[in-house]
């Protein structure tokens, strides 16, 4: 489904990415994994076009990436949770929830995702749904990015850092909603520095330092491989 082949992106002279080549295929989970600075969130954003790369390819179902405007990018089926959230805090939680749904969608509830859906997996947001975005907890935002973001049916997901930060409860909630939306059939791609999260959810696992792809290889390869985690992982 998504495939980056040979990409390098550069922050100014700064050469971030380097030689990057990974797949997600469909239904997949795979998680990316590294310290911070490495180049992770870097990934997600030359993915969806807000740092473009400045050579190689990215491929969504067969279709160029590179050269795309981000809103042109998430219309084909990509969405993207940032790390810093990014909710409009003088909206409403219903407000935020309806900016993320997709031109001409008119909040069907019998395809994909809903409000309601959302409000299904996410009790929490129900409760605040007249609630300012300004208002709602760390943990209850990044509930509601996730949502908004699912408002637009993407049928790949780019997960920055989703469990950063928040408490065990909250991680358990965000957790249970990768899986569901893995269940729905959308393909993920997550960025975490946990890398219990990750092997609980992913089906392959990437490896990254210093804009580099070191490691590829499935949740027990990793596991067997201490001399990676200890250099790449531990801190």
């Amino acid at each position: 489904m998504l495939e980056l082949t040979n990409v390098h992106t550069y922050y100014d002279k700064s050469h971030v990415l380097q030689n990057v080549s990974m797949e997600v295929g469909k239904g997949q989970i795979v998680g990316l994994l590294g310290r911070n600075g490495v180049g992770k969130s870097t990934t997600l954003k030359s993915i969806i076009g807000i740092v473009p790369p400045n050579s190689g390819s990215i491929r969504f179902k067969g279709a160029e990436l590179v050269g795309l405007k981000s809103h042109q990018i998430a219309r084909l089926g990509i969405g993207y949770v940032p790390e810093d959230r990014r909710i409009f805090p003088t909206l409403t939680v219903r407000q935020n929830l309806l900016m993320g749904m997709k031109p001409g969608k008119k909040g069907r509830e019998d395809t994909g995702w809903s409000i309601e859906k959302v409000y299904h997996c996410f009790p929490r947001l129900r409760q605040r749904d007249s609630f300012k975005g300004a208002t709602l907890s760390g943990g209850e935002q990044q509930l509601l990015t996730i949502g908004r973001t699912l408002m637009g049916d993407p049928q790949l997901i780019l997960l920055d850092e989703p469990t950063e930060g928040l408490a065990p409860q909250i991680v358990e909630t965000v957790v249970s909603v990768i899986e569901e939306i893995h269940r729905a059939g959308t393909s993920v791609l997550l960025v975490e520095q946990s890398m219990e999260v990750i092997m609980e959810l992913a089906h392959a696992v990437l490896v990254m330092n210093k804009g580099e792809i070191v490691f590829k290889g499935m949740p027990d390869e990793l596991r067997s491989r201490p001399d990676v985690v200890e250099r790449y992982l531990e801190i």
